[in-house]
This record gives C-alpha cells, sequence and structure tokens, in this order.
C-alpha cells in the first residue's frame, strides 16, 4: 500500500521534474548570443597569437568536438545526458582546460557549509521567536517586532547583503570585504585557518540568517496566532497547566509541523538567495562560480552548477516529504 499509493507516484514525480528541468537547463544556454569556440579564438588573437586561416578552421573543430558542441541540438542533448549519467560535464570553456567537475568540486563546500548553518539557524531562530510573539501577541515588543520584520522582509537579498557590506566592511572594517579566506593562506585545520573562514564568512551568514529568521517569523507567529485559537489551548489554560508549558509543548510545537513544509517549498528560494549573497560577497561558492560562467558564456559549467542544484533541491523535498510523516502523526501513508 505504501510502496503503490505513496512512494511510487513521488518518485515519479521527482523524475519528471529533474528530466524536465535539466532540458530546460540544457536549451537555454544556446539561446545566448555568446559562442564559446568563437570566443576562445577571439581572446587568442586579443593576446597577440597569430592564426592562419588553415589553423583557426583545425581550431574550431577541435574546440567544437571538445566542447561538446557537435553535431544538431539534439544529438548534443543525447550526449549530454550520456555524459551526465557518467559524473562527466565536460570542460570549461572559462577556465580552459579545467573539467567542470573539479570547478565544482572546489565551490561546493564553501555553498553547502554557508547554506546548512544559516537555513538551519535561520528556521530555528525565526521559527522560535516568532512563535513567542504570535503566542503574545497583544504585547507591545511582539508588535515592535512585528513592524521591524516587515520593514527588513521585503528587501531584496543582494540589497540587503550590500547595505551589510557597505557598513560593516567599508565603514567600520570590521570584516572581510570579500572571499573565503586571507589572501596568500593555505587551508589547513588550524584554529587560525577555522577562526579566518569564520570571519570572511559572518557578512554573507548574517545577511542570509536575517532575511530568512525574517521570513520565518512572520509565518510562525501567524500560524501560532491560528493554533492559539484552538480549543485545546483553552482547555490546557482552563486546566490549570503552566503558560510556559501551554506555549511550548501544546502550541508553537503544533505550529512547528507546517514550517517542516514550508521548509522544503522554500529550498529553491533559500538557494538562490545564497547563491546572490556570494556574488556580493565574491563567496567561493556555487554562486560566485555561477555568475563567471554566466558572464563568460560557459555552457558547460552552467549547466553542471544548475543540473547539481535542480538535483540536490528536488532530492531534498523528498526526503522531506517521505519523512513527514515521523513529524507529525496526523499524517498517515496512504
Amino acid at each position: 500500500m505504501f510502496v503503490r499509493r505513496y512512494l511510487i507516484p513521488r518518485l515519479l514525480q521527482y523524475f519528471l521534474v529533474i528530466f524536465l528541468g535539466i532540458t530546460i537547463v540544457f536549451f537555454i544556454p544556446r539561446f545566448a548570443p555568446t559562442n564559446p569556440v568563437q570566443r576562445t579564438i577571439a581572446e587568442l588573437r586579443s593576446r597577440g597569437t597569430y592564426l592562419n586561416p588553415e589553423d583557426v578552421e583545425k581550431m574550431v573543430e577541435d574546440l567544437t568536438r571538445l566542447y561538446g558542441l557537435e553535431g544538431s541540438w539534439f544529438e548534443q542533448y543525447i550526449d549530454f545526458w550520456k555524459r551526465l549519467f557518467s559524473g562527466d560535464f565536460g570542460i570549461s570553456f572559462f577556465q580552459f582546460p579545467v573539467p567542470v567537475i573539479d570547478l565544482i568540486k572546489n565551490a561546493l563546500p564553501w555553498t553547502v557549509g554557508l547554506l546548512f548553518v544559516t537555513t538551519v539557524l535561520s528556521w530555528i531562530i525565526g521559527n522560535i521567536i516568532g512563535g513567542i510573539a504570535g503566542y503574545y501577541n497583544n504585547k507591545r515588543w511582539s508588535r515592535i517586532m512585528d513592524g521591524i520584520v516587515m520593514f527588513i522582509r521585503p528587501i531584496p537579498y543582494y540589497i540587503f547583503a550590500l547595505g551589510l557590506l557597505i557598513l560593516l566592511a567599508y565603514v567600520y572594517r570590521l570584516f572581510p570585504i570579500a572571499g573565503g579566506h586571507s589572501l596568500g593562506r593555505k587551508p589547513s585545520f588550524t584554529i587560525s585557518y577555522i577562526l579566518d573562514v569564520l570571519r570572511h564568512a559572518f557578512l554573507p551568514a548574517l545577511s542570509l540568517v536575517i532575511l530568512g529568521a525574517a521570513s520565518w517569523f512572520q509565518t510562525s507567529k501567524l500560524i501560532v496566532q491560528n493554533v492559539n485559537a484552538e480549543d485545546f489551548v483553552q482547555y490546557a489554560q482552563l486546566g490549570g497547566i503552566k503558560e510556559r508549558k501551554i506555549m511550548f509543548k501544546y502550541v508553537i510545537r503544533n505550529a512547528m509541523l507546517p514550517q517542516v513544509t514550508n521548509l522544503a517549498l522554500s529550498l529553491g528560494q533559500i538557494l538562490s538567495g545564497a547563491l546572490i549573497t556570494e556574488i556580493v560577497f565574491s563567496y567561493p561558492g556555487l554562486g560566485n562560480l555561477l555568475f563567471s560562467a554566466i558572464t563568460t558564456g560557459d555552457y558547460n559549467l552552467i549547466m553542471g552548477i544548475t543540473a547539481l542544484s535542480i538535483l540536490a533541491i528536488t532530492s531534498l523535498v523528498l526526503i522531506i516529504d517521505l519523512l513527514y510523516p515521523l513529524f507529525d502523526p496526523r499524517i498517515k501513508y496512504k
């Protein structure tokens, strides 16, 4: 029953989303006006390299084959899926001849670390503070916090990140302007290197945590206000149960269950916010790498990063969807 009516439909949806998403990712860069082969030849000529017509013709053939641009779009599409299943995203056009997978491997830990820490912190902080504010909705401090959050939340990620960068890095010089660690410093598992990495990651993380917590605050407060009006809460209050226990065990605990679903639905937005923040702070993650790939017309790198992002987000959504009945006993596998 579980496999046929619950697991199989979700797996079919999972694979369909991945197929459609990666297909779109394959075709969109090919509508761009930039031709990576001609761009490579133009760069060689701009450096003063003399190329006679025969060399240019031979180079065009070699680069076209190397970049996986041989044949029609349909043939390229079939070849792309074959390479994708083997984990081969081809060669980077911009950082030739480095394989795309190597560039992604170098940038991925920075993005995963930043994204995981900020997502967990913002979800916990926003839900707890929002839940308390929702329970004490009539208090003055709750209304003040609501006003602050309503001011912060509509601010776009890049504007908020840029504001923090100007204030805390340019004006007061409390934190580094860009990068993931100090220039010339070799990665190591020493205390000084870890502290240096944390110092560089503080501003990007702060911008994501504040905006993320503001969003969770608003939704948590609204849910808690609705739960607070339920009959079981009124009965608990009449039964003489301590208010602190009612707030955390009866109200906030029930209000956080829908937030698990909201977290799964928000993963795409959270990832996009993190990528934009990385660009603003020149943080050495996938966002900065993707920005370089877009500006240079690096098809393979664009497809590699976006395909990996689609796979990661859909996989996380599937896992949360399958595990949700474990968090909420009212939901049954059907």
